[in-house]
């Protein structure tokens, strides 16, 4: 792998000077499912870039043309231990963890190649989707964060992923729907041994002022908040309706940029894999609005918000984009 030379300022800083907001993309793997792709395996979406790497780069490509300032790639579920627990050789994990990367670089650059967009929007951004434990678990523990590892064994499951996608052509990582304060200081200790990175921290909340564990949100933000490469602070995989609480509790806390990206709510079964019943309908754009309003930057969906939600929020956000 050729060493890549990665951003020294905070990557959503030119967004932030030149159009206000930064819009990510929506739910990746409720979208493949959309399109046909079942997700009734342990893997989720990652099973998706063994048997169909294609529609991956499709969605990433129908996000960018929705309107997405930021695209995440499919490594959410993707860890080393989940490859080699179905067969694939370490080799053949770390290849297929850097080909995912390469996914979303590939649909950026594609998209990113058309004279109209050049004149239009600044360059979107790639982001690596380093998931919870939780999430190798494949049994809704990211919305517990009930592991029983210690500090030590929760380093060792995330260091190999996070080495292979600090290394990448991403242009920050995302570490996302994080559970518990155990996790997030292990993801920050992750992020100090590579100086040269920038993340963003997003968790999961039980309620308005917790997250899925218990710990005091206030807390935890103020503990990313000193972390000098951590490139926002938020919420995702969490119900649209305690967003704005949650981001007044963020908002207090720290001076980083503020991420939301919820889930568009309804009941996830665990051990189907699958959300119950047809998503709810939003307002998606008002919703957008108002969480500007009260301080996030960085706006965006979790599951189930597709590219037409994003489409929608962009008109309403950044109505010259």
């Amino acid at each position: 792998m050729q060493p890549v030379a990665h951003p020294s300022t905070n990557p959503f800083e030119r967004f932030r000077d030149q159009q206000g907001a930064i819009l990510l993309d929506g739910g990746l793997a409720t979208s493949l499912e959309a399109l046909g792709y079942p997700l009734d395996h342990e893997l989720w979406s990652a099973k998706i870039l063994l048997d169909a790497p294609d529609a991956v780069r499709r969605v990433h490509t129908d996000f960018l043309q929705a309107g997405a300032d930021c695209i995440t790639t499919a490594t959410y579920q993707a860890s080393i231990p989940g490859f080699t627990a179905h067969g694939l050789t370490p080799d053949r994990a770390l290849e297929v963890l850097d080909r995912a990367v390469g996914l979303a670089i590939e649909a950026r650059d594609a998209f990113w190649s058309d004279a109209e967009n050049l004149e239009q929007r600044l360059q979107p951004l790639v982001a690596a989707s380093v998931g919870p434990y939780g999430a190798f678990l494949a049994d809704g523990s990211e919305y517990t964060g009930r592991y029983g590892l210690s500090d030590d064994e929760l380093l060792d499951f995330h260091e190999g992923r996070w080495r292979i996608l600090s290394a990448s052509a991403a242009d920050l990582i995302g570490c996302e729907t994080i559970p518990s304060l155990q996790e997030a200081e292990v993801l920050l200790e992750l992020l100090r041994r590579t100086p040269d990175r920038w993340a963003w921290m997003s968790f999961t909340c039980r309620d308005g002022l917790h997250l899925s564990d218990g710990s005091p949100l206030a807390m935890v933000a103020r503990i990313c908040d000193a972390g000098s490469r951590v490139a926002a602070v938020g919420v995702n995989c969490t119900p649209p309706e305690l967003i704005s609480e949650l981001i007044s509790v963020i908002r207090n806390a720290t001076g980083k940029p503020i991420i939301v990206y919820p889930n568009a709510g309804g009941r996830y079964e665990a051990e189907g894999k699958t959300w119950e019943g047809d998503a709810p309908r939003r307002d998606w754009p008002a919703l957008a609005a108002e969480w500007r309003d009260l301080g996030a930057s960085v706006i965006g969906g979790c599951c189930r918000v597709s590219p037409a939600d994003i489409v929608r929020i962009r008109s309403r956000l950044l109505p010259l984009g």
